[in-house]
C-alpha cells in the first residue's frame, strides 16, 4: 500500500500593517520578495537553505553584483510603476542610472524630503518606525515573549548600561524605500565601528520568528556628540541582499540635522537611534502606535521628537 504524502506545513500568513503618518491611515505593506521571505522564515522547509546559503555574506554579495549589471536597467521602470514611486522626487532621471543598484540608492531632490525646522530630532530614513521611551522596557516587539538584548545589539556592556533607560527608535527600510540614511540631529560624529555578523532578513516576517537577528546581523555603530542631547548612538543593520553599508560622512566634521550619513546598497535594512536617559521626548504618534506593536511610516526629515527640558 502506497504511503500517503505528508501534508504541506501550515504557514500563518499575517499581513504587515503600519500607520502612514502622511496619509493619516493604516496601510498594508506591499512586501518585495514576499514569497521568498515566507518560505525562508515561516516554512520549516526553508530552514536549511536559510542557514546554508541565504544568511551568508557571499550570497548577498553575489546578489548585489547581479544588481550592478547594465542589463538590470530594464527592471527600473517596472519597479517605479509597480510601487508607485514619483520620479519627480529623484535628483536624476530614471534613464540616467547605469544599473538597478544605482537607482536603488538614488539621491532625492532636497525639496522632496524637507527637514522639519522645529523638531530637535528627525527620522533618519524613509521607513516604518517603532519608538520606545525606555530601551530596557521593550516587550513584545513584533511578537510577544521575545527578549530585547541591548548589550548584544551594541556589542558593549558599558554602553548598554548607559543607554538602558534612554529612548530608542528602530527604523525599518523596505526595498521600495529611499535608501539613504541621515543624521537625526546636529552634532559631531566619530568613526564608524563595524560589528560583523551574518545577513538575515530584518522584515517582520523574519523578526516574528527570531528578534535576535537584529543583534546577530552585521551592523555599524557611530557615536554622535551633540550640543544639547548628550551622546547619541546611530546603528545601521545589514540584511539579506544588502551588498554593503556605505558611509558618506566625514568623521570629526560637524553635521547639521538631516545631513546625509550614508546609504545601503540593494536590499531592505534598518537603522536604530539611541538617546541617553532624559534627553528626548519622542513624538506622541510614534509612541502610541509603537505601544500596540504597530509601526509608524514617516519620511526622513519629519519630526521624531524634541529635546526634554532637563537635557537643554
Amino acid at each position: 500500500m502506497a504511503r500517503k504524502p505528508f501534508p504541506p506545513p501550515v504557514i500563518t500568513v499575517e499581513p504587515i500593517e503600519y500607520f502612514n503618518r502622511h496619509q493619516n491611515r493604516t496601510e498594508t505593506e506591499q512586501v518585495y520578495g514576499e514569497g521568498f521571505l515566507r518560505f525562508s522564515y515561516a516554512n520549516p522547509l526553508g530552514a536549511l537553505p536559510l542557514h546554508a546559503m541565504v544568511k551568508r555574506a557571499a550570497f548577498s554579495r553575489w546578489y548585489g553584483e547581479r544588481m550592478n549589471r547594465p542589463s538590470t536597467r530594464s527592471k527600473i521602470q517596472p519597479f517605479i510603476e509597480e510601487y508607485g514611486l514619483d520620479p519627480d522626487d529623484f535628483a536624476d532621471s530614471p534613464e540616467s542610472f547605469p544599473h538597478f543598484n544605482a537607482f536603488f540608492y538614488r539621491k532625492l531632490k532636497p525639496q522632496a524630503r524637507p527637514i522639519a525646522p522645529r523638531a530637535d530630532v528627525v527620522f533618519p530614513a524613509d521607513g516604518r518606525h517603532l519608538g520606545f521611551a525606555r530601551a530596557s522596557d521593550i516587550r513584545g516587539v513584533f511578537v510577544k515573549g521575545q527578549r530585547f538584548d541591548l548589550a548584544k545589539l551594541l556589542g558593549d556592556d558599558a554602553l548598554a548600561s548607559r543607554f538602558a533607560d534612554g529612548s530608542l527608535v528602530l527604523s525599518r527600510l523596505c526595498p521600495v524605500d529611499y535608501h539613504r540614511f541621515h543624521f537625526p540631529c546636529a552634532g559631531t560624529p566619530g568613526e564608524s565601528q563595524l560589528i560583523n555578523g551574518p545577513l538575515f532578513s530584518v522584515s517582520p516576517i523574519a523578526l516574528r520568528r527570531r528578534l535576535a537577528y537584529l543583534w546577530e546581523n552585521k551592523r555599524v555603530l557611530t557615536r554622535l556628540e551633540t550640543p544639547n542631547l548628550g551622546l547619541v548612538l546611530i546603528l545601521e543593520i545589514g540584511a539579506t541582499c544588502v551588498g554593503s553599508i556605505h558611509q558618506t560622512y566625514e568623521a570629526g566634521k560637524p553635521v547639521e540635522k538631516g545631513a546625509e550619513k550614508g546609504y545601503f546598497a540593494f536590499g531592505g535594512s534598518s537603522t536604530m537611534t539611541f538617546f541617553e536617559p532624559g534627553a528626548v521626548k519622542l513624538s506622541t504618534d510614534l509612541l502610541e502606535h509603537s505601544s500596540h506593536q504597530r509601526e509608524l511610516y514617516a519620511r526622513v526629515g519629519s519630526e521624531m521628537g524634541h529635546a526634554s527640558p532637563i537635557s537643554v
